[in-house]
This record gives structure tokens, C-alpha cells and sequence, in this order.
């Protein structure tokens, strides 16, 4: 890779280091300014970004603004226009997430305002809408003779390859819904998406000088007074932007500059309305011949790719992760110049890492493999269980293996928000999956919005008993999540089931970063890392309603389970003993810093409290426990005591008997309350 000495027109060689990085595109909804100051007033919308949820409070004279959604221009100017009543797609799109998103920059009345209102609207739309129908037409008819002389079998990788040369002919949005395609079972085919997948990295890009140009423009100064050199050559081109490697002059920092393509907004509007208009047209079809919302479809791909466009949204997602991952040494999220990045230019940190699709250097570079899988895993799981904002596209370019053992993510452009309903709906799914309970796994799916509100579940039930137990009979060392999505997309194929969006971005980021475990250790068991942190998560996570799950898995049919109670100790401790001894934990460990969310021993001080109150309190749990001692006519004490073996080198006693000192006058509070409660009621 050569580099561009910008106060110059030579080239010099690139560095030693120059392993190449890939970086980074855009986020979720974010409230910025204008919004904030509404802050005080009493109104509260529920918004799950990162650990906490964002709570607006707007007065009655202040709610006349929530009539009013958020348009950001090309500019990066904030403004506020009227909207019209929402669509009924995008009502069940916010249901379904449990998140209110007060302004939006992708409704379909916006984006068709958007698209009339230019000059020679309706000759471009026509123009263009001559080209994609005349385009797919030629590709549909070839389809249709493949049909018609027997052959639509065998030319399946000659037409697959096909439609995503035509894609990419078509321009930016048709790549963009390439990418989506690739995730969706419930719409098209596995060899048609395995095609597809190719777009996610390789697309042309666009003339250094377009892009030098761009980013003078948004940063308002010349390139020479902010960097030093810049590489002259792309280090990753993709569907909305391309990426080069340059040197800060000031500081002498290298950082990964992201720009936009050139004139894209328009040709993306136009894309959406065009779409839209079509989806109109089809979604009775669609809703009856493949029980899919295909209005539901398109706004779910608009929403994600308006937010896309504009790289200040990537930048917040990126600070919101840097948020996250405070204070946990395993895992680096790159340092965003904000002051330096506008809505088509974003300059981070640049990463040297070793790309996890070369298992030899990493080897090489002393790295442990199996304590970075670990990391990567439990990484991937806390953004998807814990926090609710995760990345969704965690292919191989996105992912590097530090020096330090530490993972490291870049790329935040296509990112997903989970709210605090789909988490706990996710922990259940887990729970019922551990109990075979898969009456309640059916359900689960309604609530996640994989099928609609109504829907029969009996017929679903056997096919899900089916999957399970052919997945795990063998046990987890047998487990993969591409064998189950295999199954699982003949189920889509044979059920109304639509995979809403944000879960299509869960089942890719699983199913990539699989694939990444398996190429750098072709036996890792992804099941044997993930299990430990679910176990882990239950037994020490104080949140009430994962206390609940906890108990849901301890007890059996009213019957409490003390081998499992042993297992989920024994797999959260292997959790805690893997991270940490991860060497970049342990040199922060070194430093003594106060702020790690890694510990060295499974900390139960929570878990003993909340039990003893339940105990206490709760008669139901408290008859469930006596019985579970006294099962079978005899005294468990061995269970007991084998169950505290496990744990007696885990729990500090002084640290336990101190917060049990502390809590002691509200538990005898409570103790008089319940006491006075239940004479009342008696009476």
C-alpha cells in the first residue's frame, strides 16, 4: 500500500505496520440536540441505548413537537417537518421493538415529499423506474425459461452470480438490499444468499480525487492542513462509501477516514420511494402467498439505510460502544474524531490487528487462540443480552485480533438496538429452551414478531421440538448455529414466519462470528463459550427479571434441580477463568485499575441476598426449598454441601457479611410489613 504525501504529489512507502483495517458506517436512532432540551418536561419515552434507557420528559406545551419529525439534510442541519400519520407498517415496527422513536429521518410520507419536490421529479422516477423494470424484466424472463425447459436447478450459481452483477449495475441501494437479502431465509434462498454475501466486501469504488474532494468539503479546510499523507489507494470500498488509511499533521496519529460516495442521497431517495410504491402495489400478494408484510419489509431496509447515509449517527454509535465497553480490557472500540467527521466523512482511530481470517498469525503473533474466541464470544453476547445495541456485521474485515489478546471492532455503520422487552423475550426463549418447554419457545416467537399477533402456534410447536433435539440429542460439542439456520429456514419456508429485521442482523452477527471461531480453531464449540456467559449472566446479573429466569431454570415441573444448580456454577466459573486470564486483562489488572467490568472470581454476594429474602418472603419458593432438602424422605445435606465446595473459594465472607449487616434493617422492615400484612388480611 502506497501512501500520498498531501503537501506534495509523491507517493511514499507505506509503513512497517500496514496490516489493513476496514472501517466503519453508520448507527441507530439517536436524539441530539434540539430534542435534548426537552429533557426537563414531564412526557417519558422509553429509548434502550447502550446500559440505560434514555428517558424523555416533555411537558403538555412542549408535545406539540413530538407531532414533528427530525429531517437531517445532506448538510447536517437539523430540521423539524410536519409529518403525516405514520404508517401502519411502521406502527408495528416500533410495537414490535418495544422502542418509541419520536423522530425518525426515514417515513414513507418523507421520503416521498423528498423525491416530488426536486426538479424533474416525475421524468427522473419514470427514467429510472424504465430502467430497474426493464433490467429485472430481462433477468425475471430468464428465470422463467430456466423454469420452462427444466434447467432452474442447474443453473442456480450461473444465475445467482447473475443477479449480483445486476445489483451492482443497478447502483447503491440495489447492493444495499443485496446485503439485506443475504440475511433474509424468509425470502430468498441459501445458494442465491451465499452469492450475495460477496457484496458485503467487494464492490468498485470511486476516483481518489471525487473522494479527496468530499472530504475538503466537509471538513472546510484543505486535506495538506489536516493530514500529513493519505493512502492513495482504497483499503475497503463498499455500497455507500469507501475507506483510506492517513496521518493526522497535528498529532501524527494514524486514523481510517470513511467517505461517502458521491451524489448518493438523491439516488437513495428515489430507490425508496420507487420501492415503496411498488411494495403498495404487492403486499396483498405477498401477505397471502408468502405471509409477509412486503410494506413491512421496505420500511424496516428505508430506516436502516436513511441512517446509514449519515455519518454523524455513525460516530454516536461508535461513542455509545465506547460507553459499553468501558472499563472491560478485552475489548478495543476505536477512538472517533468528531471533530473531523460529518455526515459524509467519519475519521477514527485506525486499528493494527491481525485479520481473523489468517489462523497462522495470529498463532504466530503468540496470541491464545482459544482465550480470544472466548473474549470475541463473550464480547458478542454482552452487546446482545446486556446492553441491547450490538454490531450487525461482524464479518472478518470487521474483526482483529490484538498484539494484547484483546478483540477489536470497527465498522459501526450497521449496528441494531434491542430494547429491554427483547432481551428478557431472548433470556426466556434461552430458559425455555433449557426446560424443553417449547409450547412457551413458539410463543416466544409471536413476541419477538418472527409471526404475527394470533397466529396459531400448535403446528410450529413439533417442528421446533424437532430442530432442538436433533441440534443438542449429541450434546453441545456437536451444537452449531449453521446447521440449526438451516433447519430453522425450512421451517420460514413452510410457516408464515417473518424474521423482523434487527433479528435477521442477530442470526447474521452468530452465524459470521461462528464461522470466524471456526476458521481460526476448526473444533471450537461455540455453545461451550456461550453457555458459560448465559450461566454467569443468571447467577450474578441482580436485575429482578433475570432473578426470575434463574429461579424458572432451578425448578423442573416444582422440582428443584440441584445438578443444574452445580452446572451453571461450574460453567460461570470457567467464564471468569478464561477472561480472566486473558493477558490484556491482566495488565490492566497490573495497573491497578478501579474501573473493571472483569472479575477474577464469580462474585454470588447479590445472588446469596436475593436469595435469603426470597427465602424469607416468598412461601412458594421458600415450600419449594424445604421439599427439595427433604426429597424422597431424607435430607439433602450432601447436596448442599457439594453445592458450597463449588462456591466456598468464590465468595469473599467478610464482603458478604458486611452487605447482609447492612441489609439487615431493611429486611426486618420488610419482615414487620409482611408480618403486619398478612394479620390484616387474616382479619
Amino acid at each position: 500500500m502506497d501512501f500520498l504525501c498531501v503537501n506534495c504529489t509523491s507517493t511514499a512507502p507505506s509503513p512497517t505496520k500496514h496490516l489493513s483495517s476496514r472501517a466503519h458506517a453508520v448507527p441507530s436512532h439517536r436524539l441530539n440536540a434540539p430534542l435534548q432540551a426537552l429533557t426537563s418536561f414531564k412526557y417519558r419515552l422509553r429509548i434502550r441505548r447502550g446500559k440505560r434507557p434514555l428517558q424523555l420528559r416533555v411537558s403538555n406545551v412542549a408535545s406539540s413537537a413530538i407531532e414533528k419529525r427530525r429531517s437531517l439534510g445532506s448538510g447536517g442541519e437539523s430540521r423539524l417537518e410536519p409529518s403525516n400519520k405514520p404508517s401502519a407498517a411502521m406502527e408495528q415496527l416500533d410495537f414490535e421493538r418495544g422502542v418509541c422513536v419520536p423522530f425518525r429521518k426515514y417515513t414513507p410520507e418523507n421520503v416521498r415529499n423528498k423525491v416530488l419536490e426536486s426538479r424533474g421529479a416525475i421524468v427522473s422516477l419514470i427514467s429510472r423506474g424504465v430502467e430497474i423494470v426493464w433490467s429485472l424484466g430481462l433477468y425475471w424472463s430468464a428465470l422463467t425459461y430456466d423454469c420452462f425447459v427444466g434447467r432452474d436447478e442447474e443453473v442456480v450459481p450461473f444465475r445467482a452470480r447473475q443477479l449480483r452483477n445486476l445489483l451492482c449495475d443497478l447502483g447503491p441501494s440495489f447492493i444495499k438490499a443485496g446485503q439485506v437479502l443475504a440475511n433474509r431465509p424468509d425470502i430468498i434462498r441459501e445458494d442465491y444468499m451465499n452469492e450475495l454475501c460477496i457484496l458485503q466486501d467487494d464492490v468498485p469504488s470511486f476516483p481518489n480525487q471525487v473522494a479527496f474532494n468530499i472530504i475538503e468539503e466537509e471538513l472546510g479546510r484543505p486535506l495538506e492542513a489536516v493530514f500529513s499523507k493519505i493512502s492513495s489507494r482504497t483499503i475497503a470500498a463498499a455500497s455507500l462509501g469507501q475507506v483510506y488509511r492517513a496521518t493526522l499533521r497535528d498529532s501524527g496519529e494514524e486514523v481510517a477516514i470513511k467517505v461517502q460516495r458521491p451524489e448518493i442521497e438523491p439516488i437513495i431517495y428515489r430507490d425508496l420511494f420507487l420501492f415503496r410504491t411498488l411494495a403498495s402495489f404487492l403486499n396483498g400478494i405477498s401477505l397471502q402467498k408468502l405471509g409477509c408484510n412486503a410494506e413491512l419489509i421496505v420500511d424496516e431496509f428505508g430506516e436502516k439505510l436513511l441512517e446509514e447515509l449519515d455519518y454523524t449517527l455513525e460516530a454516536r454509535n461508535i461513542e455509545d460502544f465506547i460507553v459499553n465497553f468501558k472499563g472491560d480490557p478485552t475489548v478495543k472500540i476505536p477512538r472517533v474524531y468528531k471533530q473531523l467527521c460529518g455526515p459524509r466523512v467519519l475519521v477514527m482511530e485506525w486499528i493494527d490487528g491481525i485479520r481473523c481470517t489468517n489462523p497462522q498469525a495470529v498463532k504466530d503473533a503468540g496470541i491464545d487462540v482459544n482465550g480470544f474466541l472466548t473474549v470475541g464470544v463473550s464480547a458478542a453476547l454482552r452487546q446482545l443480552l446486556e446492553f441491547g445495541l450490538f454490531h450487525g456485521d461482524p464479518h472478518p474485515g470487521n474483526i482483529f485480533a490484538m498484539q494484547d489478546g484483546r478483540i477489536a471492532y470497527v465498522d459501526f455503520g450497521n449496528v441494531a438496538v434491542l430494547s429491554q422487552q427483547n432481551k428478557q423475550i431472548l433470556i426466556d426463549a434461552v430458559v425455555h429452551a433449557v426446560n424443553e418447554d417449547y409450547v412457551e419457545m413458539a410463543n416466544d416467537f409471536t413476541r419477538l414478531g418472527f409471526l404475527a399477533p394470533g397466529t396459531d402456534v400448535s403446528p410450529i410447536v413439533p417442528a421446533l421440538e424437532s430442530i432442538w433435539q436433533n441440534s443438542v440429542g449429541k450434546g453441545l460439542s456437536d451444537f452449531n448455529f449453521r446447521s440449526v439456520t438451516g433447519k430453522f429456514n425450512q421451517l420460514v419456508y413452510n410457516y408464515p414466519i417473518r424474521i423482523p429485521e434487527r433479528f435477521s442482523l442477530v442470526i447474521r452477527s452468530l452465524l459470521t462470528q461462528e464461522g470466524i471461531c471456526f476458521t481460526l480453531q476448526p473444533d471450537f464449540k461455540f455453545l461451550e463459550v456461550a453457555y458459560p456467559y448465559v450461566a454467569k449472566r443468571l447467577l450474578t446479573d441482580p436485575n429482578p427479571a433475570l432473578r426470575e429466569r434463574l429461579i424458572q431454570v432451578l425448578f423442573k415441573d416444582g422440582v428443584f434441580q440441584w445438578k443444574r444448580l452445580e452446572n451453571l456454577i461450574v460453567l460461570a466459573k470457567e467464564n471468569v477463568t478464561k477472561l480472566s486470564s486473558n493477558p490484556a486483562f491482566q495488565a490492566k489488572d497490573m495497573q491497578g485499575s478501579r474501573d473493571l467490568q472483569v472479575s477474577r472470581k464469580l462474585d454470588l454476594t447479590d445472588t446469596i441476598k436475593d436469595g435469603a429474602r426470597l427465602f424469607i418472603f416468598d412461601e412458594g419458593i421458600r415450600r419449594k426449598l424445604i421439599l427439595a432438602l427433604t426429597e424422597d424422605s431424607k435430607l439433602h445435606i450432601q447436596e448442599l454441601v457439594d453445592v458450597y465446595r463449588l462456591v466456598e473459594d468464590q465468595i469473599d465472607v467478610p464482603s458478604v457479611a458486611v452487605e447482609v449487616a447492612r441489609d439487615f434493617p431493611t429486611v426486618v422492615r420488610d419482615l414487620m410489613l409482611s408480618w403486619s400484612e398478612s394479620v390484616l388480611a387474616d382479619r
